[in-house]
């Protein structure tokens, strides 16, 4: 029986999807964030939430702060590299980066996901 080409890449890969959450001081930090990492391929897609608030304890003081997340859609054989671009280049010195498997999601998403990060950066078509 011979199977869907989709199907054969989609089990020839073992490389799971994940999800990396990172805080970041506003918009535009978040986006220049999000837009290298997609521009150099260690992300398929970046999102950015404009605005969450966050809470949290700093030298003995609760601190409410304006932030925006940036929501990082990956695999995880590219998580490190992604890591490794964010603590680089965030103004925090300590940034928040969660990393969270991604258990399943649409099979055609999730391929397009991997096919994005499995190019190099000069693979990808220009915007004409």
């Amino acid at each position: 029986m011979v199977k869907d080409a989709r199907d054969k890449r989609a089990t020839a890969s073992s490389d799971r999807p994940v999800l990396i959450m990172v805080t970041a001081g506003g918009r535009n930090d978040a986006e220049k964030l999000g837009e290298g990492l997609v521009e150099g391929r260690m992300a398929a897609c970046c999102t950015v939430i404009p605005m969450v608030h966050s809470f949290y304890y700093e030298d003995g003081q609760l601190k409410r702060e304006h932030e925006s997340l940036l929501l990082i859609k990956t695999v995880e054989s590219r998580a490190k590299a992604v890591q490794e671009y964010v603590l680089a280049n965030h103004s925090y010195e300590v940034p928040e980066i969660l990393q969270i498997a991604v258990e399943s999601g649409s099979p055609a998403y999730i391929q397009w996901l991997a096919d994005q990060v499995s190019l190099t950066p000069t693979d990808r078509p220009l915007n004409t």
